[in-house]
């Protein structure tokens, strides 16, 4: 076990020599990086859909935003970077169709995720809300 750990160091200042980083040879669970605790779309919305728009949630995660050609609908879900305790989620969908419009929400104290929520959207606007806690965040656009 030792001569593998020469070895790695070795080769991890050979890399370091030549101007590159320790990160391309140690091992992968040494290496932390934010990004790997940034939230990312779990699927939830199901098949077919696709994200095509995201805004982050204070620090605490992100709003996705996905669209299903074939159905013609918007889906959105409210996830954190970091699973834990139970705190105050919600995801929140709208699709702007003149004056009237009725958001569909789903809120609650969750772990993971808030959603999805669905809008029939083909042709319209859409904005979506997202709440971790205190942190909020929250987009418009796609009108299509």
């Amino acid at each position: 076990m030792k001569l593998s750990r020469r070895a790695t160091t070795a080769a991890a200042l050979t890399v370091l020599a030549l101007g590159g980083t320790v990160a391309a040879t140690a091992p992968a669970s040494a290496a932390t990086t934010t990004s790997a605790a940034a939230a990312s779309y779990n699927g939830a919305c199901g098949t077919g859909y696709k994200v095509i728009d995201s805004t982050p949630v204070g620090n605490s995660g992100k709003v996705f935003l996905t669209w299903n050609q074939s159905t013609g609908k918007n889906c959105a879900v409210t996830i954190r970077n970091t699973p834990g305790a139970k705190i105050y989620m919600s995801v929140e969908l709208n699709a702007l169709v003149g004056h009237e419009t009725t958001p569909v929400r789903d809120e609650g104290r969750y772990t993971s995720y808030a959603g999805p929520v669905y809008v029939e959207a083909r042709g319209h606007c859409i904005e979506w809300y997202g709440v971790i806690g205190n942190a909020s965040g929250g987009d418009s656009g796609h009108c299509g």
